[in-house]
């Protein structure tokens, strides 16, 4: 059974920063694309970024160029979203989601669980 799991979620203040670490099972992390989907409140899903399988390719939302990294780490089964000047607008759940692409915010099945994320002063 596949499972995503987020942790690393929190309440920050606006320019601060946040790392979110999601744990991957039940698949080989090595042989997929992974990405990072928010959902702020009232509002659809958003793809965030994506990195390809060996880390030599990394994409970005706009709205988020600049500030946000995303890394993996396959010997760990893990993928990372570090988050750094947040804004109010950051504000969202965030998912991690196997797969590459604006494409996985359609794919609610690829995605884990949630963590909130919350910027605020």
């Amino acid at each position: 059974e596949v499972q995503l799991v987020e942790s690393g979620g929190g309440v920050v203040q606006p320019g601060g920063s946040l790392r979110l670490t999601c744990v991957a099972s039940g698949f080989d992390l090595r042989t997929d694309d992974m990405s990072w989907v928010r959902q702020a409140p009232g509002k659809g899903p958003e793809w965030v970024s994506s990195i390809n399988t060996i880390s030599t390719a990394t994409y970005y939302a706009e709205s988020v160029k600049g500030r946000f990294t995303i890394s993996r780490n396959n010997s760990k089964n893990s993928v990372y979203l570090q988050m750094n000047n947040l804004k109010p607008e950051d504000t969202a759940l965030y998912y991690c989601a196997k797969g590459h692409g604006p494409a996985v915010a359609k794919r609610r099945s690829m995605w884990g669980q949630g963590i909130q994320v919350t910027v605020s002063s």
